[in-house]
């Protein structure tokens, strides 16, 4: 059973920023899928961004392109989120999600991964 953990969730003004981490108890972040998620009260969780570890690939939802950047420390078992110029529409609980690569087609369909952290709270607001 993999267990993941998120961290680095705060409270951020408009147009500031903060880095997400994803910590993996797997022996090794090779030849996954690896996406955040967010779910807003009221709302459906949905994809914000994902890499595939075997090739470097990523992807971002269009809602965060240009202002979002995933990335992976394999030595440390870790997928980063990188956000930048947060605005308020950005509040939610943001989940890593752990799967195979073959999920990065659809890679913002969340039944498609396997193994989920507990989530982190993001509140951007002045």
């Amino acid at each position: 059973q993999v267990q993941l953990v998120e961290s680095g969730g705060g409270l951020v003004q408009p147009g500031g920023s903060l880095r997400l981490s994803c910590v993996s108890s797997a022996f090794a972040l090779d030849y996954y899928a690896i996406g955040w998620f967010r779910q807003a009260p009221g709302k459906e969780r949905e994809g914000v961004s994902c890499i595939n570890t075997s090739d470097g690939r990523t992807y971002y939802a269009d809602s965060v392109k240009g202002r979002f950047t995933i990335s992976r420390d394999s030595a440390k078992r870790t997928v980063y989120l990188q956000m930048d110029s947060l605005k308020p529409e950005d509040t939610a609980v943001y989940y890593c999600a752990m799967g195979g690569t073959w999920l990065t087609e659809g890679w913002y369909i969340d039944h498609r991964y396997d193994y989920w952290g507990q989530g982190t709270q993001v509140t951007v607001s002045s």
